[in-house]
């Protein structure tokens, strides 16, 4: 679905929650229980490949599974870009946005860190010069205005709990950079790694735009509900890897369970049948 549906979905709701999908399937069963739209994490992707994240995925891995999720769900998706997916160059950041629009996004999110990244909520990152990110926003708007100017540009700023910037700035210094990458023309801008729900409020206050938070499980992050976000005036929260975690954890206990007991008698109960997948994917075998 569109950036023009996202759009119009910023404007009606209070709040968009967007929880993570790692796969097509997932994707459905998001839009299934009633979510606003999906998110497509570079982490839940890259860990659902078996791989860290860590920056390694490119753009041909990031469009072969938003193709499928796209196609699989009719409400918008999100996707991370990471640091642009590209190496400097203007021809990769237009095949970048093409790449995007074409495989029916609504919107991705780049960041300013220091390639290679890092998660956002550990230690050992560092973020680019302001500057440097400003240009890359105005690369990035020029080539999706050549292609859909409904398409949302999004960026995110990791100032917050980068080694480079000392700890009392870090703040400000987000805020400052979230202002900054307005004026280069970004559409919503994601503040991640905050501390508390005064700190998410601070950002709200000084930064006059869309906003994005980033409820991820183990971080630095606290979790807080959706009505807060709502009382802060946020525009999306996304979960991007809370459904791949619960997952991998459910498979490892029913794998130590069929190791067990020999068989899969005592999880049956907890799958979804046969009927239901295919109920869900609306098919209908003869």
């Amino acid at each position: 679905m569109s950036g023009k549906e996202l759009k119009r979905l910023i404007n009606q709701k209070n709040t968009l929650l967007m929880p993570g999908a790692f796969n097509p399937f997932v994707a459905r069963l998001i839009e299934r229980a009633g979510f606003d739209g999906v998110y497509i994490s570079g982490a839940g992707l890259a860990n659902s490949l078996g791989l860290p994240d860590d920056g390694r995925l490119e753009l041909k891995d990031f469009a072969y599974f938003a193709n499928f999720m796209t196609r699989a769900v009719n409400i918008p998706v999100i996707c991370d870009a990471d640091t642009g997916l590209d190496t400097g160059e203007m021809n990769d950041v237009h095949l970048t946005v093409q790449t995007f629009i074409q495989s029916g996004l609504a919107a991705l999110h780049i960041e300013d860190q220091v390639f290679p990244k890092r998660c956002g909520h550990l230690q050992g990152k560092e973020v680019v010069d302001r500057e440097e990110m400003q240009e890359k926003i105005l690369q990035f708007v020029k080539a999706r205005n050549q292609y859909d100017r409904d398409f949302l540009i999004i960026a995110r700023t990791d100032a917050r709990g980068a080694d480079n910037i000392s700890e009392p700035d870090q703040l400000e210094e987000c805020i400052e950079r979230g202002n900054a990458y307005l004026k280069a023309g970004a559409d919503m801008i994601f503040p991640e790694s905050l501390r508390s729900y005064e700190e998410f409020k601070e950002v709200r206050k000084r930064i006059d735009s869309p906003l994005l938070a980033n409820m991820t499980e183990f971080g630095r992050t606290p979790l807080l509900t959706a009505g807060q976000f709502e009382e802060l005036g946020y525009n999306i929260v996304i979960y991007p890897v809370s459904l791949f975690r619960f997952a991998a954890a459910r498979i490892r206990s029913a794998l130590e369970n069929i190791r067990m007991n020999g068989n899969q008698q005592k999880l049956i109960a907890e799958m979804m049948t046969r009927d239901q997948i295919n109920e869900l994917l609306d098919y209908k075998p003869e």
